[in-house]
C-alpha cells in the first residue's frame, strides 16, 4: 500500500464519505450516458482517461469544456437530459470492491459515518437504499437539485448535524471538490484514486491518496475481520 503522506494516527469519530466514484462504481456510467448526450449534439465523444481529466465542479463548467455553448443548448436542458439518462441506468453500477467490508469495519470499531454527495437528496437516499448501506450511515446530505453545483454549503450543514469537533471528522472523496470542501469544513480529508479524478489531478491536493478502499482500514489502523 502506498501514501502519500504518514499513516493518520489520530483517533475520528465521525467519516463523511463522497458517493458518486468513491462508493459508486459510475465513472464508467458517467462516460457511456454524457457519450450518448455527445453523440445527439454532434459533439466530439469522450473515453474514460479524458472525461477523468476533464470533469470538475460545478459540473457546468465541465459541460462549457466539452463543447457546450449555453446560448445554444442551455445547460438545465442538457443537464436535465444526463440525469434522466443516468437515473434509468444507475443500477447497473456496482460499489467499488470491498467497500461494504470497510464501512462494517469503521461502524465495528465505534465510529459514525455519513454521505456528503452533489447528487440530489433524494437520489442519494435512492442509491443507499438500493445497495441496502442505510444501516451504516447517520445523516445522507444532498442538494435539492440536479445540477451537481457543489457542496461546500451542505457540508456546513453536516458538521453541524454531526456535533463534533472539525478535528475528530475524516472526509473520504475522489476528486480535487472533496479536497476544497474538506478544506471549506476544517477537517481531514483522504482521496480515492480509482473514481471521477486520476491521481496526477488528486496529488496536487496534498491530500493522502488510496488506492482502493480497503487502504483506508490501514490508514486508520483498523483490521479487517
Amino acid at each position: 500500500m502506498v501514501f502519500t503522506k504518514q499513516r493518520m494516527h489520530k483517533k475520528y469519530k465521525h467519516i463523511i464519505w463522497d458517493w458518486n466514484g468513491t462508493l459508486l462504481d459510475d465513472a464508467w456510467l458517467s462516460v457511456e450516458v454524457i457519450n450518448s448526450i455527445l453523440k445527439k449534439y454532434d459533439k466530439p465523444l469522450l473515453t474514460l482517461d479524458s472525461y477523468r481529466r476533464i470533469f470538475d465542479f460545478p459540473v457546468k463548467d465541465y459541460y462549457q469544456r466539452i463543447g457546450f455553448d449555453f446560448s445554444i443548448n442551455p445547460f438545465k436542458v442538457v443537464g436535465t437530459e444526463f440525469i434522466e439518462a443516468y437515473k434509468k441506468r444507475w443500477q447497473e453500477c456496482s460499489l467499488h470492491r470491498d467497500a461494504e467490508k470497510v464501512l462494517e469495519t469503521i461502524r465495528r470499531e465505534g465510529l459514525e459515518q455519513s454521505v456528503l454527495s452533489a447528487a440530489d437528496v433524494e437520489l442519494v437516499k435512492a442509491f443507499v437504499d438500493h445497495y441496502q448501506l442505510v444501516h451504516y450511515f447517520k445523516h445522507l446530505s444532498g442538494l435539492n437539485h440536479h445540477y451537481a453545483s457543489g457542496k461546500i454549503d451542505i457540508g456546513k450543514k453536516l458538521v453541524r448535524k454531526i456535533g463534533c469537533d472539525p478535528s475528530e471528522i475524516l472526509m473520504i472523496g475522489d476528486t480535487t471538490h472533496d479536497s476544497e470542501v474538506a478544506r471549506a469544513l476544517q477537517i481531514d480529508c483522504l482521496l480515492f484514486t480509482g473514481g471521477h479524478h486520476p491521481i496526477e489531478k488528486l496529488a496536487p491536493c496534498q491530500r493522502p491518496l488510496i488506492h482502493n478502499l480497503v487502504d483506508l482500514l490501514a490508514h486508520l489502523n483498523f483490521v479487517i475481520k
